[in-house]
């Protein structure tokens, strides 16, 4: 349709409509058993009428109830305007890839694209059209469980995804290809900077931080093209951000430019009210629409409440109307006027779920998230030694993460099915719990390892201790399994540790292993791609995008931090300098940290000139040589430091970032272009600019890492 064509819909339009237009109702509304629809009926207090124009539906699956779903709507909706079906979708559909701190361990933009593009298709032929995704909120807390859904605490990383998502879901022409899905960036805004990282909890940061730090990441996805945005459940400034007219109307749609449909998460227009901002629903959905919440989630304030508000002037019909024109555009961006149906197809949907090729991708892309964290030569494993594959993890196929909406668990590949067919990996029969292992279980474990050359110690979290609502303030594994890590210690000093789970964990005591192997939840490949890691079939290349703390007390620990007026790194052994007296203030595994099975050295590094001024550039070379016998690939990171400014500068950032493939022996030069937008911050005026003066650049394999030489910004 052309936009004259929508307005004129629009026009058509009563009012009723245009209000149940902006409703957002899951899939029990829409079951063809009337005693599944009665309570979500009852809880909303929603008519018959209300349900059939309601705009859009989350929740529903398969080609033939989509399809059966967007028929009724159709031919119960006076002017056939088609449904919405929306879904989260965050890594993966049915193929269930890393969980997307995972994803962000690749620095892999590609891989990432990859997945959403899969995805995407499995979603599509399922008969969806929308997924929440990507989240890219910025996280540097790892107490808090949705960490599991970022890749991670540096905003230049985080944008990089971010467009990578955007491109993989929606393609080149989402209105004519049928195998994508429209994104939704979530959840706006800084949803990732809850005090103490429990989740839900008040955010509380200048303007110029959250611009600096926690807005690019929405803009990327924005500039990418993502046709929605979520707003997040917690205070932006002390003001709900599902209520807040300044975040929405002037930031998101007048600074970031964003011109698509706004949705509020699950419920939150009506928790303004515990808020404490809305007295009641009608104040809350006032507030919501002037925000320009053009969807609501699960509540019924609109259905219930804009009428009345239009009626007594406490609101414009017009915004009524620009919410309901925006939904249609959303529509019609889609296809959906001309192809209800969209990509929905019984047959594609047979042929694609879970296709080895999209097996062979999620085995592939997990491959490229597992960090090597520790190894004393004990990697990778040797055909010629007996292994013992132990705990509770070893048998498990609780590998997908939370979010893995239609993965199932059963189609999930585990480290010992992977391994059965290897005669040198022995593992048990006994079923080893999580939290409370059986003693005939930890016996088992123990009478294998006794008699092994290398034990494998397979330790987690179970998928439920991360995700939403999964905040903890201890994040060390379970009890039990470190009391059994020890007793395996005991017995076999070659221990290897193998860690499913999903945020950045306190491991100090794992320090006893001679390797660790950070796997994440890896998705349903998890088993073969850990397999071909631990044996050298494939050579590890995960970084971390989000540090790794010694101690829970360090939190948030991160490597871009602002220096203090009393640093620790120039006077260590004093007591008056920023530092703690019991713990270290670096992170255990930092930022951007990951070994490989070959040894990377970097050499010669050189600049174009050692002054830059805004209208020119400078180019960085750096020389990398794989000083081993062994292919692999590296990561190449480049940082800035703004040595004096207006405000007071991260001691580093990241601002570029190569995958560089290195046979044995090799040596490859590396070159980055610093151009004058990359010096830019955000100045107390809200305005990003940059300074003129002195500049560290650092090129290395990690933030804590490399060769530095520095430059003149001349202004």
């Amino acid at each position: 349709m052309e936009k004259i064509q929508l307005q004129d819909l629009l026009g058509q339009m009563t009012q009723a409509e245009k209000i149940d237009q902006l409703q957002q109702l899951m899939a029990a509304f829409y079951s063809e058993k009337a005693e599944e629809k009665t309570g979500p009926m009852g809880d909303l207090d929603l008519t018959e009428e209300n349900i059939k124009n309601a705009g859009s539906t989350l929740g529903i699956s398969g080609a033939k109830e989509a399809i059966r779903v967007q028929k009724s709507y159709m031919e119960n909706n006076r002017l056939h305007i088609p449904t919405l079906l929306m879904a989260d979708i965050i890594h993966g559909f049915r193929t269930i890839f890393p969980i997307p701190l995972g994803l962000g361990a690749t620095w892999d933009v590609a891989a990432a694209e990859k997945m959403a593009e899969i995805s995407a298709k499995e979603a599509a032929v399922s008969g969806l059209h929308v997924t929440f995704s990507p989240m890219v909120d910025l996280v540097r807390d790892p107490r808090w469980g949705r960490v599991m859904e970022s890749t991670g605490e540096d905003p230049f990383l985080n944008s990089r995804f971010a467009e990578a998502f955007v491109k993989g879901y929606q393609g080149e022409d989402l209105t004519h290809d049928f195998m994508r899905v429209a994104a939704c960036v979530k959840h706006f805004a800084a949803y990732g900077a809850a005090i103490a990282g429990r989740d839900y909890n008040t955010v509380n940061m200048s303007e110029r931080q959250l611009r600096e730090s926690y807005l690019p990441g929405y803009h990327a996805a924005i500039q990418a093209g993502a046709k929605l945005v979520m707003t997040s459940f917690n205070t932006v400034d002390g003001i709900p951000a599902t209520g807040n007219k300044w975040l929405f109307r002037d930031v998101l749609r007048d600074d970031l430019g964003f011109e698509g449909t706004v949705i509020s998460d699950w419920g939150a227009i009506s928790e303004m009210i515990p808020h404490g901002v809305a007295a009641n629903e009608k104040e809350a959905a006032e507030l919501a629409i002037k925000a320009g919440v053009d969807i609501e989630m699960m509540t019924s304030t609109y259905s219930h409440y804009l009428a009345e508000l239009i009626a007594e002037g406490r609101i414009d019909a017009g915004l009524v109307d620009e919410a309901v024109l925006r939904i249609l555009e959303l529509k019609n961006d889609l296809g959906l006027f001309e192809n209800p149906y969209r990509g929905a197809d019984e047959t594609a949907e047979a042929a694609l779920i879970l296709c080895e090729d999209h097996r062979q991708a999620a085995r592939e892309i997990a491959e490229k998230a597992i960090v090597l964290l520790k190894n004393e030569a004990v990697l990778p494993l040797k055909a010629t030694e007996k292994v013992a594959l132990v705990g509770p993890a070893a048998a498990s196929n609780d590998v997908l993460g939370a979010w893995s909406w239609q993965g199932q668990k059963a189609e999930a590949i585990s480290l010992a099915q992977a391994f059965a067919k290897d005669q040198s990996v022995v593992s048990g029969t006994e079923t080893f719990d999580y939290f409370t292992p059986s003693e005939a279980a930890v016996a088992e474990a123990l009478t294998l390892a006794k008699t092994a050359d290398k034990v494998i110690v397979a330790l987690g979290e179970a998928d439920w201790m991360s995700g939403e609502a999964a905040s903890r303030t201890d994040i060390r594994l379970p009890q039990a399994q470190l009391d059994f890590f020890k007793k395996i210690l005991a017995v076999n000093e070659n221990v290897i540790v193998t860690l499913y789970n999903g945020r950045p964990l306190d491991l100090r005591e794992l320090d006893g292993a001679k390797a660790i192997v950070e796997a994440w939840f890896p998705g349903t490949e998890a088993g073969h791609a850990l397999k071909n890691i631990l044996t050298g079939a494939v050579n590890p290349s995960g970084r971390l995008s989000m540090s790794f703390p010694e101690s829970v007390g360090q939190v948030p620990v991160y490597y871009n931090t602002d220096n203090t007026g009393r640093p620790y790194e120039s006077a260590p052994d004093e007591k008056y300098v920023s530092k703690y007296l019991d713990c270290s203030n670096y992170a255990k595994y930092p930022f951007g940290f990951g070994l490989s099975y070959s040894n990377f050295n970097y050499s010669q590094l050189t600049l174009s000139s050692d002054t830059m001024t805004a209208s020119e550039s400078l180019v960085a070379s750096v020389t990398v040589t794989n000083d081993s016998a062994v292919a692999g690939v590296e990561t190449v990171q480049l940082y800035l430091r703004d040595l004096v400014g207006e405000v007071v500068r991260p001691l580093k950032e990241l601002k570029g970032f190569q995958k560089v493939s290195l046979a044995a022996g090799e040596s490859k030069t590396v070159r980055f272009t610093i151009t004058e937008d990359l010096l830019r911050y955000v100045h107390p005026n809200q305005i990003a600019s940059s300074d003129a003066g002195s500049f560290t650049l650092t090129i290395g394999g990690s933030s804590v890492s490399g060769l530095s030489s520095d430059f003149q910004l001349i202004k």
